[in-house]
């Protein structure tokens, strides 16, 4: 497995050594566990650094593979409990697993929810025992999982329709051979769909090879007991999955990844969701003098088709989408960047915008508070949190995103007149000097004036921002 370091000082002038300690940590972390370092992430909050954000960024990134996340303790990731919770969960949704060097081969979210209950006296210790009780005689806490229901004396039951669909899950990866993403889209196509009634996605068909408890094994709260409840795979089944999913993670091969120019903007115009960057190795023999060839393709691709299967297989050669931004752009007449309408106006907009999502923050961390406290006091399980928190997490993420660029303009367009000059010269800019210009430069313009591009087959169509 690749390994992230991510490393936060404390602010002031001893940040620069705490940096320097947590990354030798994350070393020896690496080297013990027989881990790659893929790369690091340090910020020092004394001097407004976002490293988490461009971790983030990373993780979103099809080529990184199954990677894990290290940092030194839950206090490392974030100062609060809640915050480190929600971090957690932002990692996890976007497919990574997180480590911590304090607690190592724990469950990162568990470890979490400690520091969470050592800071909340009113957690009770009777509480806690009763439930580890509970867990010690198989009784359900929380969610069963996909395949079980709740049944009688509190133990797992098997759903017959839904544990059809786990032996197929499991025979397809281990018989047919299929890989994570080709059996969500086999299942997608079956019209097959998860208890929530959603498309199954690679993580969902990963964490379900992955539970032992379709191996009639209990485990909750540290408890590990075998035999509850009816198995529905075979243990040598079960531990030729793990195995197989084991060197598919320690297969990844280094290679430096290149960002894609309109990573965000280009959108599928079949189902709406996002085209994200690809990247393909291919190497051949040449039948007329035996010689080895090797080439490098890279293509935005629906993201519904690459990681639920779903869609139809909507993709363009980003060399050739990114030229016809680029002609798209150059057709522009700059009368068309013009806004109408009362300069004030529009800054009250924008100032407006910024205050919405302040709001919007405030309420998702006290959702995701809410959910962190019940875990904590083990009214709901770590199953739960997690399930309740994703979306959550994804939304405050989502949420930064749009505050950034809130904060952003509201500073930036002083007037109307200044946000004209502001995208007429991003215009000029880029048709002017796109071949000088860096890709994060190019990224940045592009922003500035593009609202997404809709791609449709071999068609692109540049929609600009009001």
């Amino acid at each position: 497995m690749r390994a992230i370091g991510y490393f936060r000082g404390a602010g002031g002038g001893r940040s620069g050594d705490a940096i320097a300690h947590q990354n030798r940590a994350f070393l020896d972390y690496c080297e013990a566990e027989g881990y790659e370092v893929a790369a690091t992430f340090s910020e020092d909050p004394s001097d407004g650094t976002t490293a988490f954000s461009e971790l983030l960024s990373y993780l979103k990134r099809p080529e990184k593979g199954f990677v894990i996340v290290v940092a030194e303790s839950p206090e490392t990731l974030a100062a609060e409990p809640a915050a480190a919770a929600t971090r957690c969960l932002q990692v996890e949704g976007l497919g990574g697993k997180l480590g911590f060097v304090t607690d190592r081969g724990g469950d990162a979210l568990d470890a979490i929810l400690g520091r969470f209950r050592a800071a909340d006296e009113s957690v009770g210790e009777k509480v806690r025992t009763a439930l580890r009780r509970k867990a010690v005689r198989g009784e359900v806490l929380g969610r069963p999982p996909y395949g079980y229901k709740v049944g009688a004396r509190n133990r797992l039951e098997v759903v017959e329709d839904e544990a059809v669909v786990v032996r197929y899950i499991f025979r397809l990866y281990l018989q047919e051979g299929l890989g994570i993403r080709l059996i969500a889209r086999r299942l997608n196509e079956e019209g097959l769909r998860t208890r929530r009634d959603r498309p199954w996605s690679m993580v969902s068909i990963r964490d379900l090879l992955r539970n032992r408890a379709y191996l009639g094994t209990y485990q909750r709260l540290g408890v590990r007991v075998p035999g509850t409840h009816p198995a529905l795979v075979s243990p040598d089944d079960f531990r030729r999955v793990q195995e197989r999913l084991r060197e598919r993670r320690t297969n990844y091969s280094p290679r430096s990844v290149s960002p894609f120019l309109l990573s965000g903007l280009a959108t599928c115009g079949h189902c709406g969701n996002r085209m994200i960057g690809v990247s393909r190795r291919q190497a051949w023999r040449r039948q007329r003098d035996g010689s080895e060839q090797a080439a490098s393709y890279r293509y935005y691709q629906c993201e519904s088709r690459t990681n639920q299967g779903t869609c139809s297989y909507n993709t363009q050669r980003a060399e050739d989408l990114e030229e016809k931004v680029r002609r798209q752009l150059a057709a522009i007449d700059p009368k068309q960047l013009a806004t109408a309408g009362d300069d004030s106006a529009m800054i009250k907009e924008w100032q407006a915008e910024v205050r919405r999502l302040h709001e919007r923050q405030v309420q998702i961390n006290r959702k995701l508070g809410h959910s962190l406290a019940a875990a904590a006091k083990e009214e709901i399980s770590r199953d739960d949190l997690r399930s309740q928190g994703l979306p959550l997490a994804e939304e405050r993420m989502k949420a930064d995103e749009e505050l950034q660029d809130a904060e952003w303009r509201a500073g930036h367009y002083a007037s109307a007149a200044e946000r004209r000059r502001t995208r007429n010269a991003a215009l000029d800019m880029l048709v002017s000097g796109w071949e000088t210009l860096s890709i994060a430069e190019r990224q940045l313009l592009l922003r500035e004036l593009v609202d997404r591009v809709v791609v449709t087959g071999a068609d692109a169509q540049v929609a600009l921002k009001p």
